[in-house]
């Protein structure tokens, strides 16, 4: 069984930066795999912040976080990465990995497409 662990949340200061990692486990990345980055806000919808296909094609889709964040995958690894900058308040949520298998530069457009997920990894940007 495919398993996904999130790591590197925690408390930034508004305006700092933070990378996210995204553990793949039980599946290569080498394969058809397509990652994506999600996240939820107390009270929120959860919302697709990015999604990388696995051919690297990436599809950002969170206007909020435009220019702003960046996923990355490193296949030797296993992981995949969320880099995220200038980090505003409205950036604190739960922020979950979810994967799905996908063929080349197809990214699922929706939540429901995705079977496998993290237990997510909080982030907190306050002062």
């Amino acid at each position: 069984q495919l398993q996904l662990v999130e790591s590197g949340g925690g408390l930034v200061p508004p305006g700092g930066s933070l990378t996210l990692s995204c553990a793949v486990s039980n599946f290569s990345l080498d394969k058809d795999l397509a990652i994506a980055w999600f996240r939820q806000a107390p009270g929120k919808a959860r919302e697709r912040v990015t999604c990388i296909s696995s051919t690297g094609g990436v599809t950002n889709d969170a206007a909020s976080v435009k220019g702003r964040v960046a996923i990355s995958r490193d296949n030797v690894k296993n992981t995949v990465y969320l880099r995220m900058s200038s980090l505003k308040p409205e950036d604190t949520a739960v922020y979950y990995c979810a994967a799905e298998e996908s063929p080349s530069t197809f990214c699922p457009p929706f939540s429901s497409w995705f079977r496998y997920w993290g237990k997510g990894t909080q982030v907190t940007v306050s002062s």
